[in-house]
């Protein structure tokens, strides 16, 4: 369910906006959201997973506030994560 280390290392590197940055809004954003697209693909097969999906319903919690905290911060930066990301709102 979770994701890999390479795939992990991979949206890192693909969303970084400084070698080594691991911590910035967007990279935490794209790691969420691969996470969250494996838990959503493990619910079509595993409907009654109840416990996954209050983990599921947390992560896209985080992932929410993070989006608000970086669109009240950089407009720019936030329009540019979610159209590559292609995040709905």
């Amino acid at each position: 369910m979770s994701i890999t280390a390479e795939d992990k290392d991979a949206t890192i590197k693909q969303f970084a906006r400084a070698e080594g940055d691991t911590g910035s809004p967007e990279v935490q954003v794209a790691v969420l959201t691969k996470r969250i697209t494996n838990l959503t693909e493990h619910f079509k097969t595993h409907k009654k997973d109840n416990h996954s999906r209050r983990g599921l319903l947390k992560l896209v919690a985080t992932r929410r506030k993070l989006l608000d905290y970086l669109r009240g911060k950089d407009e720019a930066r936030y329009r540019v994560l979610i159209a590559k990301l292609g995040i709905r709102r």
